[in-house]
């Protein structure tokens, strides 16, 4: 089942951490932006397809071929002081979730989970699909461990939010079921969900 994809995530303490700045922060020329339009709002993402090209091409496919269009953002992670973060994606559909791809930890691209970060959920390494996350806050936790025990990967960073941060902020703070998904998951599905209307490539 696709909770247990991310049950790893949400084991995780719900505090933002200090986080190290990130390789994307430098300027960038030449990224791939995607803009993405949902029911509450549109925000506007970088791709760092030099940093992380596999994960970074995996998602610009899904944006070419039109695989996002028409599905949402189910869950809000919310933690303290505002932090957290939002998934959203293909959710397992089989008519548009494509092939899982290959692991890019933190330690390998140099990009880390701080604010705006986009991130693809996984389970085991090289799960990871047609999901992805967005941090509202610095979750570096969440980057590759080596020196921890365990799968001590992390997750794949591909990106940041270059405009509408307020979007991401409006989408966390979004009403949750109280019933709604198991474990840990429970009272993070957005409830209603968050319709991701269109995805296209905008120019720099």
């Amino acid at each position: 089942m696709f909770r247990r994809h991310f049950l790893a995530f949400v084991t995780c303490l719900l505090l933002a951490t200090p986080g190290l700045a990130q390789a994307q922060d430098a300027v960038s020329e030449g990224l791939p932006r995607v803009a993405i339009q949902t029911s509450l709002g549109t925000f506007t993402v970088e791709i760092d397809t030099t940093a992380a090209p596999i994960t970074g091409a995996n998602f610009l496919r899904y944006v070419d071929e039109g695989r996002f269009e028409g599905m949402t953002f189910y869950r809000a992670m919310q933690g303290y002081g505002g932090a957290g973060l939002i998934q959203g994606g293909t959710n397992q559909d089989r008519e548009r979730t494509l092939p899982p791809i290959p692991h890019e930890p933190t330690t390998q691209t140099g990009l880390s989970h701080t604010e705006g970060a986009l991130s693809m959920p996984r389970f085991e390494p090289g799960t990871a699909a047609g999901d992805f996350t967005v941090m509202v806050g610095n979750m570096t936790y969440l980057d590759a461990r080596p020196d921890q025990p365990g799968d001590n990967l992390g997750y794949a960073v591909f990106g940041r939010v270059v405009q509408g941060m307020d979007v991401v902020r409006a989408i966390l703070a979004a009403p949750v079921s109280a019933t709604e998904g198991e474990g840990v998951m429970r009272g993070q599905m957005l409830d209603p969900r968050v319709v991701i209307e269109r995805v296209w490539r905008v120019e720099e």
